[in-house]
This record gives structure tokens, C-alpha cells and sequence, in this order.
């Protein structure tokens, strides 16, 4: 099987990327006779034609979408993304650089290295671009000076020295070919390899570079028909998978073994990157979109928490505390930005440090508070579970592209220890503080009409209590929260940390839960922070006071035990 690299062109307007694209197309015979015909004129090709599809790109002699490519040499085959320079469309250049293995950068040489130059080399090292060339262009028009050239290739070893990688600078004339596929004879001082040699000789990295490390997003859950169970599809974004192999669900954390992959391959048994596959667990679990089953041995991070760097691609400037949608994988949620931390300079490549806002086309690094749990991996170990945009929630405009950087998983966040230093520095509370989660029963009386008698019942006693009725939790915490699975969650997850604060303050907090798990959920919450905090499922035949008494009894006794 041949090789295929992936790449994309940038640079600043007319430095002459089309035109390039055109030698390589013509020089590697990639061109198809009637294509090569309809743009040749009386002074040969129009080789920037070749590239520029649209007609508006024809008219005003520029690049305003991303185009693709094709060519292929004796070695490999080339998709080539030939992005905008324009600053007004760099969203398409960071669109047509996400996959790629190599970034080629073209500097006009009488301009040297502009700050679009600068700003296309951040973006490259941003989406991990593992493989940077610097192509200097134009060098007839200086008469291939050797000085000029020399100049422009020092500042851009120092471009890439500020970003921490190497880059190949090669002397071109693309509309000529110098250089290109053919070595020059017009720059005898110049000894690296041509452009086209260069390429041929890339490394380029393996599709799935998290070998061993299962990650598959969930983007759709079939029904079950007859004689199949429920399956869950979705793209390989890393290891393999197979039936048997035992995997956890995220942010779950269940754990099952898969019985059945449907690759749509009868040949193929094991499913690797980027096949869509279809699963069957041996359980019946609550997997949904955006769920992600992974390796157990190897978990990504499971976060409400990123910090991140942004290509800002909106004419609206981003100010902290705007909130966005955040689109990552097959999930979408909303999210906060809590914090801006820098602003790329583009003159210095500097990182200015906490600026009030981020403008159009700046890059910056920010804080984003998500609702709901998000399994993230930093996009050095993987493009696919580190990559996001994010996306206005009213016009539904993408306005930033995304990577994470780092996330503290909430599984192994702050614990009890942390609780008990927080609460060391104040003064001791008249009375403990204490939780109690009433689980319903058949038969049983009304959990919220009981958790009302206790909270009567010990206000009567002179104790601080509160009761977290449902209404009031809908009308306020968990106002923006709709019915989902996810946003179920996220409304206990709020409902938890309300009643921990309340009962680390001294209050006696009661509330309900649906069942045994989301209430041992929600009081190990509480007691993470300390206070005692109890489950009770009520008994069916006992009206609202009788279950209110035993139900202080326990409490009593469990917090005199604690």
C-alpha cells in the first residue's frame, strides 16, 4: 500500500502558493490533459489557475477557500490543502491544517516574514503539525540573490526557534520551477535538498499513535432489533478493538466487555483508527452520545475543567465569562470561559500575559468551566479527544477552534483531607451539620412531604435545617437544565455541592433521590468534605411524622457515632 502524507500550504497574500501548486501538479504529471489545456496561454500555463477553483478566487487573484489536491510521486501520494492567506479567512487555515502531517509555509522574498507568516507558523505548532518547510519564493524577481535569501531564512529560523521546531528553508521560483522538482542552476550556493526531494523524504507519523490506548466516541446508539442487542457506533479515534476485550464507559466509569464488533469488513475482526464501527456489550448500561469507551488500563481525564489554547475566529472580541457551546468528539455541551491567561503577540510570537480580551484571529490561552463531564486527552497524545471549537449558542457560528493543554480529572481532584484543612480555620459550629437523602418506596409516604416533617421537626429543636425540595432546585440551580441524561447528571452533581456547603456551614440538609445509587452518590459528596451524611429508604405503611421521627433517630445516631 502506498504512502500517503497529508499537507497544507500557508503563508500572506501573493507569495505565490497557487502558482506552486500548479509546478508541483504539472511537474509530478498530476494534471489531466483537457485541465493542463483550458488554462495554457501564450507564455505557458497559468499555473496559479490550475489551483484557484472558484470564481471568485479567478477574479480577485486570491485564495479564499480551502481547495484540495492531489498529486503523487514515485514514493508516496499528496493531499495537499491549499489554504487562504488572507487574514480574513484564517479559520480556513486552521481547518485545512487540523490532519495534516506537513506544513509548507511560503514567504514572498522581497517581503520577507510577515506576521502572517508568524501566525501561520503558531497555528501549525498549535494543531500539533509535526513537519514545518519554509519555502522562499520568488527569488527571479531578485535575481536569486543569495544575500536576500539569506536574510529571510534568518528570520525565519528564528520564527522557528521562538516555536521550538525545525524547519527546512528552500529557495524557489515556482513559476519557473526552480527548485521545485529540479534542482536550479540559477542557486549553485544553495546545497539541501529540492522541495519535492524534501517531501518524498518526511517521516510521516502513524494514524494511531495511542497504540494500545482504546478510545472509540459514541455518535449513535441503535435500537435493538430482533435477535441483535443495542449496538453503539462510532469512529476509532485510537487502539483497537475487538469481542472480548473488557472496556469502561466515560464519564460513567462502567465497566463491560464487548461481544460483538461490526466493522462492515466480514474479513476484518479487529477494529483500529479511523474505521466507524459498530459495538455490542455484554451489559445493558446507560451509553449515549458522547460517552467514550476507553482501555482500563489506560483512562483518559475526566474533566469539567480545561485549559486550552484558541485561534478566536469571530469579529465579537472573547471576554471572560462568555459562554459558548464546546463541540468535542460526538459531544456538545456548554460551556464558560472562566479565565484568559496570554495573547500571542504576532510581531514577537510573545505571550502577553492575562489581556482583557481575545480579537479576531488572535491566539490565546483560557480556562473553560464546562456543565457536564468531558473525557479529554492534551492534543499531544491524541488530535481527536484533545481537539474542539467552540460555537455561539444563539447565531450557532463557529468562533474558535480549540486544543487542550492540560485538565485536572475531577475523579482525583480535592478529597476529604482538603475538606477537613478547609474547615480547620474556623470557629466551631453550635451544631454539626448533617445530610439525609430519603429514598421513595411503594406503599411509602411522600419523600418531599417527609423531608419537610424533618426539617420542621428539627427547627422546632433549635437545629439549623433545610430542606432541598425539588421545585425549588428546578427554579433555581438547575434552571437552565433540560431532561437529558447528561443534564440529569449535571443537576445532581449541582444539588451535591449545595447541600455539602450547607451542611459544612452547620445546616441539616434533606433531601430526596430516585434511587440507592444517586443517593450513596450524593452523600459521598458530603462526607468527602466531612460532615456526616446518610441514606434512608422509607418504609411503606408509616405516614410523613412517623418516618420524620425514625428518621432523626438515625440521623441522631449517625452523626453521634461519627
Amino acid at each position: 500500500m502506498r504512502e500517503l502524507l497529508r499537507m497544507s500550504t500557508a503563508g500572506s497574500v501573493d507569495d505565490g502558493k497557487s502558482t506552486l501548486i500548479g509546478r508541483l501538479l504539472l511537474d509530478t504529471g498530476s494534471l489531466p490533459t483537457d485541465h493542463l489545456a483550458a488554462v495554457d496561454g501564450p507564455d505557458g500555463p497559468d499555473l496559479a489557475a490550475l489551483s484557484d477553483g472558484l470564481r471568485a478566487e479567478r477574479e480577485q487573484g486570491i485564495t479564499i477557500d480551502v481547495a484540495y489536491r492531489f498529486f503523487s510521486t514515485a514514493k508516496r501520494n499528496y493531499v495537499l490543502a491549499d489554504t487562504p492567506g488572507h487574514e480574513r479567512y484564517t479559520r480556513n487555515m486552521v481547518t485545512g491544517t487540523s490532519n495534516a502531517h506537513l506544513a509548507m509555509l511560503l514567504v514572498d522574498v522581497r517581503a520577507g516574514v510577515l506576521d502572517q507568516t508568524r501566525r501561520h507558523a503558531r497555528i501549525a505548532t498549535l494543531l500539533g503539525v509535526p513537519h514545518l518547510v519554509a519555502v522562499v519564493n520568488k527569488m527571479d524577481l531578485v535575481d536569486f540573490d543569495r544575500s536576500r535569501f539569506s536574510s529571510v531564512r534568518e528570520e525565519l529560523r528564528e520564527v522557528a526557534d521562538r516555536l521550538g521546531v525545525r524547519m527546512l528553508v528552500v529557495p524557489v521560483a515556482a513559476k519557473h520551477g526552480d527548485n521545485v522538482a529540479n534542482r536550479s542552476a540559477n542557486t549553485p550556493w544553495y546545497d539541501g535538498p529540492t522541495l519535492l526531494e524534501h517531501l518524498d523524504g518526511v517521516e510521516v507519523l502513524p494514524p494511531d499513535f495511542g497504540v494500545g490506548r482504546l478510545r472509540m466516541p459514541v455518535q449513535w446508539v441503535s435500537r435493538p432489533v430482533a435477535g441483535r442487542r443495542r449496538s453503539y457506533t462510532g469512529r476509532m479515534a485510537a487502539g483497537t478493538l475487538r469481542a472480548g476485550d473488557e472496556v469502561v464507559v466515560l464519564p460513567s466509569g462502567s465497566r463491560t466487555r464487548v461481544t460483538a464488533v461490526d466493522t462492515l469488513d466480514d474479513g476484518r475482526e479487529v477494529a483500529v483508527p479511523p474505521l466507524s464501527v459498530a459495538v455490542e456489550l455484554a451489559d445493558e448500561l446507560d451509553v449515549g452520545r458522547g460517552d467514550v469507551l476507553v482501555a482500563p488500563d489506560a483512562e483518559p481525564v475526566v474533566t469539567r475543567e480545561v485549559r486550552a489554547q484558541v485561534c478566536w475566529m469571530h469579529a465579537e472580541p472573547l471576554t471572560p465569562g462568555r459562554r459558548l457551546l464546546l463541540k468535542h468528539t460526538t459531544r456538545t455541551v456548554r460551556a464558560e470561559v472562566t479565565a484568559l491567561h496570554d495573547r500571542m503577540d504576532p510581531r514577537t510570537l510573545a505571550e502577553l500575559p492575562v489581556p482583557d480580551q481575545l480579537q479576531l484571529n488572535d491566539i490565546g490561552a483560557l480556562t473553560l468551566r464546562t456543565a457536564v463531564d468531558l473525557v479529554v486527552e492534551p492534543y499531544a497524545h491524541n488530535r481527536d479527544m484533545g481537539a474542539f471549537i467552540l460555537v455561539d449558542e444563539h447565531t450557532h457560528d463557529t468562533v474558535a477552534a480549540g486544543v487542550v493543554r492540560e485538565a485536572t480529572d475531577r475523579r482525583t481532584g480535592p478529597r476529604a483531607g482538603d475538606g477537613a484543612v478547609w474547615r480547620s480555620s474556623r470557629a466551631p459550629r453550635p451544631h454539626p451539620g448533617a445530610a439525609l437523602w430519603l429514598l421513595p418506596a411503594a406503599g411509602a409516604a411522600d419523600a418531599e412531604e417527609v423531608a419537610g416533617e424533618v426539617e420542621s421537626a428539627l427547627l422546632a429543636q433549635g437545629r439549623p435545617a433545610y430542606a432541598l425540595r425539588g421545585e425549588n432546585l428546578r427554579a433555581g440551580l438547575a434552571a437552565d437544565l433540560g431532561d437529558s441524561a447528561a443534564e440529569r447528571a449535571e443537576a445532581s452533581r449541582r444539588t451535591a455541592h449545595a447541600a455539602r456547603l450547607l451542611a459544612d456551614a452547620g445546616v441539616v440538609v434533606v433531601g430526596t433521590a430516585g434511587d440507592a445509587a444517586q443517593g450513596e452518590a450524593l452523600a459521598q459528596v458530603v462526607r468527602e468534605a466531612g460532615p456526616t451524611a446518610v441514606v434512608l429508604t422509607l418504609e411503606a405503611g408509616r405516614d410523613a411524622a412517623a418516618e420524620a421521627r425514625r428518621a432523626i433517630t438515625v440521623l441522631t445516631g449517625e452523626a453521634g457515632s461519627g
